[in-house]
């Protein structure tokens, strides 16, 4: 299967990394004919890894910006447009198929919350791969902390809103286990709290635009993906399981290396207003940790046992995307290289 080859457009400020994105976006810029369904059906036919491909991952991207409205100028009457749907979920299917494939599946513990807690607890600690948060306590240079910035704004400038979408489908204790850590997410009601925000704070005190995808065409292929399986997994009522493994293991995973990305911020210099968002993380996620593990996703296998296997491999999913994202950051920094996406390569 063939399909003809096109100048990649650049629509609501993103350019195209393939004949497949660049379809997408001209669907969402008002071309009806473009025909994204072939383009998505050569390039899962073509890709020799769904999960790094730039072409693949700035579509899904793109698709899922659509139910978030994150992209300024989308327009709201294609979110559920049936051609740009079908993409998505061809796009899901293969997505999720590779990951499932690829992520190591831990053994499933008794869907009890202390069994399951302690399951959790050992898959994050088993997590001893290379560290991007001590390299950047040691050794990062102030360059590469706003590349640091540019990648993870994909994420963290809509930080906690993939995990609401679990909200509306849980129930008693997880729901309300659900509902205590986002409501700190969001600031506890407090604006200026919310941690979008304190990490839009610190984008603009190393010198960065703070406007969500300002910086889409700078990111790497695995930092969609990262913030891909995220939404596959929040978007995906199926998925319910797990979307709160994934978020027990982001919780898990992040007071320390906060700590130790603090640490190297003070060490290069940056103010107070960039270092607030990190030491805002190392004393909450060390109190939302036992939230996620225990009261979310140990009630949550209790009352539903059918959902142990997904809650693991959301789990074991989290530590296996984010850690090739993180070890994509640290081999461009330790080599002296950039590790956005080299634009003059389209």
């Amino acid at each position: 299967m063939t399909a003809p080859a096109l100048t990649p457009s650049t629509v609501l400020g993103v350019t195209a990394r393939g004949p497949l994105s660049d379809a997408v976006l001209r669907r969402f810029g008002g071309d009806v004919d473009a025909d994204h369904r072939t383009h998505a059906e050569v390039a899962l036919e073509t890709t020799t890894d769904i999960i790094r491909d730039d072409d693949i991952q700035l579509a899904l991207f793109l698709l899922y910006a659509s139910s978030y409205g994150s992209l300024p100028g989308l327009d709201a009457d294609l979110e559920w447009d049936p051609e740009l749907i079908a993409t998505r979920r061809l796009l899901e299917q293969h997505f999720e198929r590779a990951l499932r494939e690829v992520v190591p599946q831990p053994e499933l513990p008794e869907p009890t919350v202390d069994a399951v807690g302690r399951a959790l607890f050992a898959l994050a600690d088993a997590d001893t791969g290379p560290s991007l948060s001590r390299y950047v306590a040691k050794k990062a240079t102030a360059e590469n902390m706003v590349e640091f910035f540019m990648q993870r704004s994909i994420y963290t400038l809509r930080e906690a809103d993939p995990h609401s979408w679990a909200i509306p489908r849980l129930h008693g204790r997880a729901k309300a286990a659900l509902v205590e850590i986002q409501s700190d997410e969001y600031g506890g009601g407090r604006p200026d709290r919310v941690h979008q925000t304190i990490y839009a704070r610190a984008m603009r005190g190393v010198g960065l635009d703070d406007t969500y995808g300002a910086y889409v065409d700078d990111a790497a292929a695995i930092t969609f993906a990262s913030h891909n399986t995220m939404s596959l997994f929040g978007l995906n009522r199926r998925l319910l399981g797990a979307i709160v493994g994934h978020l027990a293991a982001y919780e898990m995973t992040s007071s320390i290396p906060c700590r130790l990305y603090a640490d190297g911020l003070r060490r290069l210099g940056f103010p107070e207003e960039v270092t607030d968002y990190f030491d805002e993380h190392v004393e909450a996620d060390a109190v939302h940790e036992q939230i996620a593990g225990r009261d979310l996703a140990g009630a949550l296998a209790e009352d539903h046992p059918e959902m142990l296997g997904d809650i693991m491999f959301g789990a074991a999913a989290c530590l296996t995307v984010d850690g090739w994202m993180a070890g994509h950051m640290l081999d461009s920094f330790s080599h002296g290289e950039s590790s956005l996406h080299d634009r003059d390569a389209r």
